[in-house]
């Protein structure tokens, strides 16, 4: 796990010295990703920059470190993250009479490349990563991103500067970088509560989509080219989506439960790996038990687990995490964090997620992270089991309502939803509500939305297409669960879940695994018969009958919390001043993005609202836009 960056020039009118000094301060922003060891390679025949950071996992000898060169000279690779097959690839090169100087998997890589080539390379590779190759030979950037987006890679223009970086802290620090926010991504990012891929906060800047690959000549680049429409993807979603409908498993539960352990045991096994102390969060939940009840399976001592607590009942999921790791038997470490400890995090959540980013559970990821930090270098999350067996209240409650009254007339359905009001219970309440809405597409729409279709809250902005909204390009014949299912992993884990645990666990040095998110557990997953994932109402059974071998199910058969913090009580307390400040009017119109108006209503609405736990995601969207204007925006 490292941090990566660096730019090429078209112009190639600096020295030698001039471009080191560029490239150091590029990698310098982004040191907490890496505080092992740094590097800085300018090639000497061309107006290429790597820069490097790394996090020391395998193979921590100077064998590992980056920029890294292929044995013939021909290509030289920064990359970031974990190929978690590299042992299987290295022995199929070695079959094949390629010869290693490092345990690296970094080095698996490179020699894949000149043995197989780049594209067939991409194929194999299962892991998490972004990485860019320089090919001296033809003179090609080969920028690439993990098939489901775990790790983040971002390229933009900066004068004549073509830049690149895991993070965008490394563009701030390149003196032709300009901050100019583009008003359409604005509007993206108010409507989803983050940015989504290919799309950045800044015009000229982009975000490589997950399983983007982009090749560039880079004697043919022109400055402030579109770079997004020159991505491709080398493995799709929508295809194995399509397979796996046609192709549905005929099996018994119990020889489908056999086979699934055993693709997530060998998925655990294999994060596992690792010359660095490594441990995993435990919240008590049914994935991150999961994945511990696996890995204390593996291990071949106790496997350490963390999780954190909080003072109020109603957040607090650390005694739930305490009774599963006394039963697997594992060394155990739960941290109870005061509402102080949490406050403190607030304020610099825009140096954390250093774009806006608005998903309230980066606070706890961020503490957790932080805690864990102090005992390994490397953890196993939960991460991606409800993306693929059907784990959100959407995927069960909501597409059950839908089957039950979506064939009605529109205009029935809109009378029918009235009664929404007299229901006292909000996500019930809420449920009938949505089936107001014209569609299953309008539904789904709205519950991944933070601001509503037509709010308007950025002025005069139009929303960009992302793959989310293409429906053209979407699988044809899902049912509406596969449907919610299919954009969760497409769009909301890749540009959600994984910025929010990549930023939190990197900006203390942690690398985080997420076994659930193999892709050969997607496209199994596709090929099962939907009441593998859902039955009786309820979503991941599948995951559920495996867990139940390990665990006993009155310890964790119990309603989904979530990861949150009592953020509506702060908002209205400790944290009051800082939202105001935030929140001024004055600051809005000077801005000239926003609709002062419209939310200094919303945020008043807010408290009023006593009575009102959960902070709205559209007002901690503003929020976190305005504190990121305020720090990174001058």
């Amino acid at each position: 796990m490292c941090g990566i960056a660096g730019f090429f020039s078209l112009k190639n009118d600096r020295n030698i010295a001039e471009r080191q000094q560029i490239g150091q301060a590029m990698e310098q922003a982004i040191a907490h990703r890496g505080p092992d060891a740094s590097e800085i390679w300018p090639d000497p025949d061309s107006g290429l920059v790597f820069a490097h950071r790394r996090l020391a996992i395998i193979d921590l000898s100077e064998g590992g470190k980056q920029p890294m060169h292929s044995s013939s000279g021909r290509y030289v690779i920064i990359t970031n993250g974990e190929i978690y097959n590299y042992l299987e690839l290295q022995s199929e090169l070695e079959a094949a009479g390629r010869t290693f100087k490092s345990r690296s998997d970094t080095e698996v890589m490179l020699v894949a490349f000149e043995h197989w080539g780049v594209n067939q390379t991409l194929q194999k590779l299962n892991g998490m990563y972004a990485f860019v190759l320089w090919d001296r030979q033809e003179k090609q950037l080969h920028f690439v991103r993990d098939r489901f987006g775990k790790k983040p890679l971002y390229v933009g223009w900066a004068g004549n500067d073509l830049v690149f970086s895991s993070e965008l802290k490394s563009f701030y620090a390149h003196a032709d970088f300009k901050r100019d926010i583009e008003p359409n991504n604005v509007a993206l990012y108010m409507r989803y509560g983050v940015m989504q891929a290919p799309y950045s906060i800044f015009k000229n800047v982009w975000q490589m989509l997950p399983a983007g690959r982009m090749t560039l000549d880079v004697n043919a680049l022109k400055p402030n080219e579109n770079l997004a429409a020159k991505m491709q993807l080398y493995w799709s979603l929508k295809e194995v989506a399509e397979n796996g409908k046609a192709q549905i498993i005929r099996a018994s539960d119990e020889e489908i439960i056999q086979e699934f352990e055993g693709k997530l045991e060998k998925a655990v096994s294999q994060r596992m790996l690792s010359d660095v102390p490594l441990g995993a969060f435990l919240s008590g939940g049914i994935d991150s038990s999961t994945v511990v009840a696996l890995m204390q399976k593996n291990a071949s001592e106790a496997v350490k687990t963390f999780s954190i607590g909080f003072d109020q009942a109603e957040f607090n999921e650390a005694e739930h995490a305490k009774k599963i790791a006394e039963h697997l038997e594992t060394n155990h470490q739960e941290f109870y964090v005061s509402g102080q400890d949490a406050l403190n995090v607030v304020p610099h959540l825009p140096e954390i997620y250093d774009e806006p980013f608005s998903d309230q559970s980066q606070i706890p990821t961020y503490l957790i992270s932080k805690l864990a930090r102090d005992q390994v270098t490397v953890v196993l999350t939960g991460d991606g089991g409800d993306e693929i067996l059907a784990g959100y209240d959407r995927h069960t409650k909501i597409a059950d309502l839908w089957s039950k009254v979506g064939w009605l007339p529109h205009p029935l359905r809109k009378i029918i939803s009235g009664i929404s009001a007299m229901v006292p219970n909000a996500k019930v309440k809420r449920a009938i509500g949505l089936m107001a809405l014209k569609d299953a597409q309008d539904i789904y729409d709205a519950l991944v939305s933070s601001w509503p279709k037509n709010s308007n809250v950025v002025m005069d902005a139009q929303i960009p297409s992302i793959p989310l909204t293409d429906h053209g390009q979407w699988p044809k014949n899902l049912s509406f669960a596969e449907q919610m299912i299919y954009g969760d992993t497409l769009a909301y884990r890749s540009n959600d879940l994984m910025v929010k645990t990549d930023r939190a666990s990197m900006a203390v040095a942690l690398e985080a695994r997420a076994p659930l998110m193999d892709y050969r557990l997607a496209d199994y997953s596709w090929r099962l018969p939907h009441h593998m994932k859902v039955r009786g109402g309820q979503g991941k059974w599948l995951l559920r009958q495996i867990l139940k071998r390990h665990v006993p199910e009155s310890l964790y058969e119990r309603p989904k919390m979530g990861f949150s913090v009592p953020l509506a009580q702060w908002l209205r307390g400790p944290l009051n001043a800082w939202a105001n400040d935030l929140l001024n009017a004055d600051t809005l119109k000077s801005q000239g993005l926003l609709d002062a108006d419209l939310i200094t209503a919303e945020w008043q609405k807010f408290q009023q609202n006593q009575g009102s736990q959960q902070v709205p995601k559209h007002l901690w969207s503003v929020l976190m836009f305005q504190a990121w204007h305020a720090r990174w925006i001058k």
